[in-house]
């Protein structure tokens, strides 16, 4: 209980680092940030297929390909369902950087709540992750949820300050988005250790949230800028050095 813990306040303290180097970085390039962001999405396409999907198919037994299958279309609908009610990232804000000096308060509010609704569901695909017992699968996951955090964290502070929100209260609103996945974390891990039954539904469910995320969210995000090319080898890197991991760590 003490790593899940511990893992789930440096998920949700990961946005709080991407905050700090906002704070410090107001004019970071969307190229940096579109390879970090890259990278995250290589590590969680991994750990969505190796460390829930597969892991799913396995605990259901001769039902496991129904199981994943039906959780993985069950996670994405849910995120499909919760964007319709909040546009995330992209959609919301859009790249240019006109719109986000000409957003008013009301529409970066927006962006910021749009944030902390898409953690919630991350958080618990980590700990669904160490529900399953596989503790260095689950943390692998986990950090791949972590490094994409840090540039949410980023793109948090520069729109809220552009329309006058202060410092202390721009730094209160991302230490509120990271704590929802503080909070998603405990929900998933708890969940399942309660009810080993729903493990195989449970775990493809988290998988399909994180591909949901990463082809609706942080691909198109990533590809927006001009960086396509550096985005896609970002995201191979990732993705490799996790199978790479995955095999390592057995």
């Amino acid at each position: 209980m003490d790593v899940v813990l511990l893992t789930a306040l440096g998920v949700g303290g990961a946005t709080v680092i991407g905050s700090a180097i906002g704070f410090a970085f107001k004019n970071i390039s969307h190229k940096f940030s579109d390879i970090v962001m890259s990278f995250a999405a290589g590590v969680m396409l991994a750990a969505a297929i190796l460390g829930l999907i597969l892991p799913s198919i396995d605990y259901g037994g001769k039902w496991g390909l129904l199981y994943a299958v039906g959780g993985i279309f069950a996670g994405a609908v849910c995120l499909n369902f919760v964007d319709k009610l909040v546009p995330h990232l992209h959609k919301l804000m859009g790249g240019d950087e006109e719109k986000h000096k000409n957003s008013n308060l009301n529409k970066v509010l927006l962006f910021v709540l749009a944030i902390a609704i898409h953690n919630l569901p991350e958080g618990i695909a980590a700990g669904v992750g160490f529900g399953s017992g596989n503790t260095a699968q689950a943390l692998t996951i986990a950090g791949g949820i972590a490094l994409q955090n840090i540039p949410e964290g980023m793109v948090i502070i520069g729109p809220m300050l552009a329309v006058g929100v202060s410092k202390k209260k721009t730094f209160l609103c991302a230490l509120a988005t990271g704590l929802v996945e503080v909070v998603g974390t405990l929900i998933g891990y708890f969940a399942v250790s309660i009810s080993v039954a729903i493990l195989p539904f449970a775990l493809a469910f988290a998988g399909g949230t994180m591909l949901y995320v990463i082809s609706d969210e942080m691909i198109p995000e990533t590809h927006a800028h001009g960086s396509q090319r550096g985005a896609t080898y970002s995201l191979l890197v990732g993705f490799c050095l996790m199978l790479a991991m995955d095999l390592l760590l057995g």
